[in-house]
């Protein structure tokens, strides 16, 4: 089912290319002016950065998430053989007994095999839509838990604006201590471990 393997190597990729560009109204702070204490500058900065693909990589959610889906994907993929198989052994039972059938009797039987190849073909897109779905549904979730996360750590800090920086992004460069993805991915997962993500509860994707 080669339509069906692209799908679920596209949805294990999951969502990688998002940006999050939020602005907070904060409070004028002192600027501190000892430029050699490292630990003071995603303080002092108004703009900081989180890494996408490090999220992706280690928010556990997302991998719970692949799993199911990737779990769903082998039991889709395994029925639509199934179906394959069956309509494979009606047309070779055909081929078999042509020779014994009248003329109307082998046109009806080809009409009916050529319904349940187009049925086939019907029940193979619904497989591949239903997958895009659930991609699509957690892709639109992870934007959402992420984005709560960093509006509430902006807010808590004073951040105004948060951007996705990685390989393709815009930001061609930033500071190491304008990096918050660590802080980011341990809110994110003490929520999930912790029972406040109401997903770990209330799976999108349909076993």
């Amino acid at each position: 089912m080669k339509n069906l393997s692209v799908v679920l190597n596209i949805v294990l990729l999951v969502a990688v290319a998002i940006l999050y560009v939020l602005h907070f109204s904060s409070s004028s702070t002192e600027k501190n002016t000892d430029q050699n204490a490292e630990i003071n500058k995603i303080e002092n900065s108004n703009i900081v950065y989180i890494n996408s693909d490090s999220v992706v990589a280690n928010y556990e959610y997302l991998k719970d998430k692949q799993v199911e889906l990737e779990k769903k994907g082998k039991k889709l993929d395994a029925e639509y053989k199934n179906r394959v198989q069956g309509l494979q052994t009606e047309i070779n039972n055909y081929q078999q007994n042509a020779a014994n059938l009248t003329m109307g009797q082998a046109r009806a039987v080809e009409e009916d095999l050529m319904k349940k190849q187009q049925n086939l073909k019907l029940y193979e897109q619904s497989l591949m839509q239903e997958l895009s779905n659930d991609e699509a549904l957690i892709s639109q979730e992870l934007y959402n838990k992420v984005s709560e996360v960093v509006a509430e750590y902006g807010k808590e800090n004073g951040i105004h604006v948060v951007l996705k920086y990685n390989q393709g992004s815009d930001v061609l460069y930033a500071n190491e201590g304008m990096d918050i993805t660590a802080k980011v991915i341990e809110m994110l997962n003490t929520r999930y471990s912790g029972g406040d993500d109401a997903s770990k509860a209330d799976s999108v994707v349909t076993k």
